[in-house]
């Protein structure tokens, strides 16, 4: 089983690493291509491009500017997992997990990123922000999607030769870098609604959180296979058979 995530938009870099295991990112030559170009851009043509504030603008121009290819932890490259913050981060509690939880998430889960393609947990980052649906073109490429697709698609292949299940837990803004026809798997898009004002609908803040807590609950329990996603109760979620398709479960919670 491969569980896919979107990463987030806010950072936390204070952590300390030490003593964490990490890993490197695999398409840092491709990300360099990237950064090369977005440190060409003023900060006006940042804030247009990514549409973000004069302030979130100068902050990302910063970024980038300084950005580097890192290979080990410092003070500004650390592991993915424990950075990432943000609803979906809320939900899987990353730096709660057991060493022996982090070396299964290290193996099962995949964080799809607009600068680095796609991570493990302990891939380490220097600080950025470049969303998947950013319309930045250079050479032949017209956006990210075209620029990401292939390496994504076949690097998640790579990981799943010995499954045979993805459990997308990604927005379909990131998932849509992901090539499914090629895929040698099973895609599994879990939903996740709550109930208010008498029915069940799918509310942002909390299918985001949800997807975080099933990523946490596969982890926790060495999941590896469909049934075992169904079994996901945390925070009040239930499993709904009537809901839910084959590729497609539901979870409901009052």
């Amino acid at each position: 089983m491969i569980i896919v995530l979107s990463p987030a938009k806010t950072l936390d870099y204070s952590f300390s690493e030490e003593g964490i295991d990490f890993s490197v990112p695999p398409f840092l030559t491709k990300s360099k291509k990237l950064v090369s170009n977005l440190k060409k851009l003023k900060k006006s043509e940042l804030s247009s491009l990514m549409g973000v504030s004069e302030k979130i603008s100068a902050l990302n121009h910063e970024r980038f500017q300084n950005w580097s290819q890192a290979r080990k932890p410092s003070a500004l490259a650390k592991q993915a997992g424990f950075v990432f913050k943000g609803d979906v981060y809320q939900g899987l509690e990353f730096e709660k997990l057991s060493k022996k939880e982090i070396n299964f998430a290290q193996k099962h889960l995949r964080i799809l990123s607009g600068l680095y393609g796609v991570l493990k947990p302990l891939d380490i980052i220097s600080p950025y922000r470049l969303e998947m649906g950013t319309k930045i073109s250079f050479a032949k490429n017209k956006d990210l999607y075209s620029f990401w697709k292939d390496e994504i698609t076949n690097h998640l292949n790579k990981d799943l030769k010995s499954s045979s299940i993805l459990v997308n837990l990604a927005s379909v803004e990131y998932f849509s870098s992901v090539n499914t026809e090629k895929l040698n798997s099973r895609v599994i898009n879990p939903v996740f609604k709550d109930f208010k004002n008498g029915k069940y609908k799918i509310i942002s803040f909390y299918a985001k959180k949800a997807r975080g807590l099933m990523a946490k609950f596969l982890i926790e329990n060495r999941a590896g296979s469909s049934e075992d996603l169904y079994k996901f109760n945390l925070d009040g979620y239930k499993f709904s058979k009537k809901e839910s398709t084959e590729d497609s479960p539901v979870f409901l919670r009052k």
